[in-house]
């Protein structure tokens, strides 16, 4: 079955389309609590970046601190390992930039009139009016913020998504039998070269991220993707020594996909 991630604003309706869709289809919800649920599983001391992680926007320093960095490494490998499991309903954190070229991921972004999700803000957590606002401005601004540093793109922009939806437009039910229609006719896109694609690009995540979770590395800078042909490692590093370890467990972690290195020493 198809993929569908769900980028929303916040009080908009689209974590409810989510729900019922994933309800309706019996499909795997993820959503930040399961992400970080599963990042606290692995042993690892990274959950606490993402606790606030709708209330927080990163600082610059953050970004190139290594323990952020391996957290936003190990997320991303979450979501794509999700989305191996296709028949998923990914909730923001950028699923839509790691699933961008999947043919077969519907990506849609759910928006709505201010008013409207006051309402439904002071409906569903007993806030007032003034303290519904700034929940909503504030949440909005982190979300966004985040995503630009992590993505380098807006979370905004129409061309990001498959579809944009207007929550105010028609009710949820509505919009999620909009959504669940175009879901299926996704599904005829999911062939084997889309699958394999997938997997690639899961596979290149979890390499970064097992080499930007292990503190026996210390790597200033890192990208791993798959770039059509193999697995490109770029970064930059410090000694020949690092480069044949970090060479040698990237191999390890890649099996039979061929690895490629373009690592850089700092002088």
């Amino acid at each position: 079955m198809a993929i569908l991630t769900i980028s929303r604003e916040f009080g908009s309706g689209g974590r409810e389309i989510g729900l019922m869709v994933a309800k309706s289809l019996n499909y795997e919800y993820v959503n930040k609590e399961r992400l970080l649920a599963d990042i606290h599983a692995t042993g690892k001391e990274w959950e606490e970046y993402g606790k606030h992680l709708d209330e927080h926007c990163p600082t610059i320093w953050e970004k190139y601190d290594w323990s952020f960095r391996g957290f936003t490494a190990l997320l991303q490998s979450l979501i794509l390992n999700y989305a191996l499991n296709d028949k998923v309903v990914i909730m923001g954190r950028g699923g839509n930039f790691l699933l961008k070229d999947i043919p077969y991921a519907l990506r849609v972004r759910v928006t709505g009139p201010i008013e409207q999700r006051v309402e439904r803000i002071i409906k569903r957590e007993s806030f007032d009016r003034n303290m519904a606002h700034w929940l909503i401005e504030k949440t909005d601004k982190e979300r966004a913020c985040f995503i630009h540093l992590i993505y380098g793109k807006h979370w905004d922009s129409p061309e990001e998504y498959d579809m944009v939806l207007d929550g105010g437009s028609k009710t949820l039910d509505e919009l999620t039998a909009i959504v669940k229609k175009a879901l299926l006719e996704k599904d005829r896109f999911k062939t084997e070269d889309a699958k394999n694609k997938l997997m690639l690009r899961s596979l290149a995540a979890k390499i970064k991220a097992e080499l930007l979770t292990d503190p026996s590395f210390f790597i200033p800078t890192l990208d791993v993707i798959y770039d059509g042909k193999e697995i490109l490692l770029r970064g930059v590093i410090h000694t020949p020594k690092e480069h044949k370890r970090i060479e040698e467990k990237a191999k390890e972690l890649a099996g039979d996909v061929p690895i490629k290195c373009e690592l850089h020493y700092r002088g």
